[in-house]
C-alpha cells in the first residue's frame, strides 16, 4: 500500500478494516429499507434487454461514496452506478451497492452488497454482505472469517474434494456465450452437484467450505474484486478461465483447492 504520509502498515490495515463496516453498515440500512417493500421500483438501465438497477442501488452506493470521501478522500473509486473516481494513495474501493439485483426484486435473499480494496497488483481485502441473513464474509489484510448474528466463525475452504464429489455453482445455466456455455458444461458432466442462481454469495459459500466451485462469465470488475478477496483468503483459487488474473472481470473459476481448480481448468481450456 502507498500512502502520502508513512504510517505503520498494521494500523493502516486496521483503519482500512474499520471504514469497510462502516460502509458495509451504511449500505445494509439503505438496501433493508427496500428489500421486499412494495415501495421498490425498479428501473431498467439497457435499451435491448432488461439491466435492472434500483432506488435501493443508488442510495446504498451514494452511502458508500459519502463515507470514502470524509474517511478516505485519497483512493480512487470504483462503482458500478456512479462509474470510476480518481485517487492518488494508490488504492481503490471497488463497489457493487447490490450484487443480485434480480434476486432483490424479487425478495429472495441470495443478493449482497461487494465492498472490495485493490492494489495495483488487485484485491487485497474484500467484503461479501448479506444483509437480511446478518451474514458478513470477511477476507484480506490478516482476517478470514463470517460476521453474524450467531458469532463470528473463520472462513476455510474446502479441500481434498475431486471434480466427482465437487458441489459446482453459477450465477445463470447460459453461462456466457455459446462456447463459454459449452466449455461450462464439460464440467458441470463431470460435478456430483450443480445449482444456479446465488450470486455472489456462491462465492461466500465457498469461502465458508459449502460450495467447491463458482463458475461464471460476463462479469465486471466490480463483480468480482471483494468475492476474490474472500476466496483466496479462505484459501481458494481464484482465476479466469485461462488461469491467469481474474480481478479485471470477464471469465470466473474459483475453487476451494488448486487441485480442484486444475481439474476444472483443463476443461474449460479444453477447446
Amino acid at each position: 500500500m502507498t500512502s502520502a504520509n508513512k504510517t505503520n502498515p498494521v494500523e493502516e490495515a486496521e483503519r482500512i478494516v474499520a471504514v469497510a463496516h462502516r460502509l458495509a453498515d451504511a449500505a445494509r440500512a439503505e438496501t433493508m429499507s427496500l428489500f421486499r417493500s412494495p415501495a421498490l421500483r425498479p428501473d431498467n438501465k439497457s435499451a435491448t434487454g432488461f439491466d435492472p438497477v434500483t432506488e435501493a442501488d443508488r442510495a446504498s452506493e451514494r452511502a458508500m461514496r459519502a463515507i470514502l470521501a470524509a474517511e478516505r478522500p485519497e483512493d480512487a473509486i470504483l462503482g458500478e452506478e456512479y462509474g470510476a473516481q480518481a485517487g492518488r494513495s494508490g488504492l481503490t474501493w471497488v463497489l457493487d451497492p447490490i450484487d443480485g439485483t434480480r434476486a432483490f426484486m424479487a425478495g429472495a435473499p441470495s443478493w449482497g452488497v461487494l465492498i472490495g480494496l485493490s492494489n495495483a497488483r488487485g484485491p487485497i481485502y474484500g467484503i461479501v454482505d448479506q444483509p437480511h441473513l446478518d451474514e458478513r464474509f470477511e477476507g484480506g489484510l490478516g482476517h478470514a472469517r463470517l460476521i453474524s448474528g450467531r458469532g463470528t466463525v473463520p472462513l476455510r475452504a474446502r479441500r481434498g474434494v475431486a471434480l466427482a464429489q465437487a458441489t459446482l455453482m453459477t450465477t445463470y445455466p447460459e453461462v456466457g456465450s455459446p462456447a463459454e456455455h459449452a466449455a461450462f458444461s464439460r464440467v458441470a458432466a463431470r460435478a456430483r452437484l450443480v445449482r444456479y442462481g446465488l450470486d455472489c454469495y456462491a462465492y461466500a459459500l465457498l469461502a465458508a467450505g459449502h460450495v467447491d466451485l463458482v463458475i461464471e462469465a460476463g462479469l465486471q470488475p466490480y463483480d468480482v474484486a471483494a468475492p476474490i478477496a474472500v476466496v483466496q483468503a479462505a484459501g481458494g483459487v481464484v482465476t479466469d478461465w485461462r488461469g491467469g488474473p481474474a480481478h479485471g472481470g470477464g471469465t470466473i473459476l474459483a475453487a476451494g483447492s488448486q487441485e480442484l481448480h486444475a481439474e476444472a481448468l483443463a476443461l474449460l481450456k479444453d477447446d
